[in-house]
């Protein structure tokens, strides 16, 4: 889980092929019209993501032997909504400043989400709470020690 551009998709298929389970994305997941408007540089709104983290649940509940998806999953309410499909998903928070994530998403390419919608997410992002099933970690380590110390501090 975590912003765009914070790396979410490289760890998550990195953390796939070492637990030797399916990955998925959950930007894939999007209906056309979620896409159109953050392409427009319109964020989502709680309605917009409702059907998506459904379609992410149900990949969720599919694959309780294993799996991993890189998905926002910002507030803990769409933590809660995911968690309704399967209770035992763990979180993996790639944390970082948004200095750094504005850097990385300025070098990527090909992807519809556009710079100018980071401030909103990162306005949006509520961090795992104690309590919830999840380890955070900071984005400024390679994918190796990113994936390493997730597995290490695992619940």
């Amino acid at each position: 889980m975590g912003v765009s551009g914070a790396g979410k998709s490289s760890v998550g298929r990195s953390l796939a092929g070492r637990l030797r389970v399916p990955f998925a994305d959950a930007d894939d997941f999007h209906p056309d019209a979620n896409i159109t408007k953050m392409t427009a540089g319109i964020p989502l709104t709680d309605t917009d993501r409702y059907p998506w983290l459904e379609l992410v649940g149900q990949w969720l509940s599919a694959h309780t032997g294993g799996g991993v998806i890189g998905c926002s999953a910002l507030k803990r309410s769409y933590r809660d909504q995911l968690r309704r499909h399967c209770p035992t998903v763990e979180f993996l928070h790639l944390s970082g400043p948004p200095d750094v994530i504005g850097r990385r998403q300025a070098y990527r390419t090909g992807h519809f989400m556009p710079s100018a919608l980071l401030r909103s997410q990162f306005d949006t992002l509520e961090p795992l709470a104690p309590e919830e099933r999840g380890v955070t970690v900071d984005v400024g380590q390679d994918i190796d020690t990113i994936v390493a110390d997730y597995l290490a501090r695992r619940r």
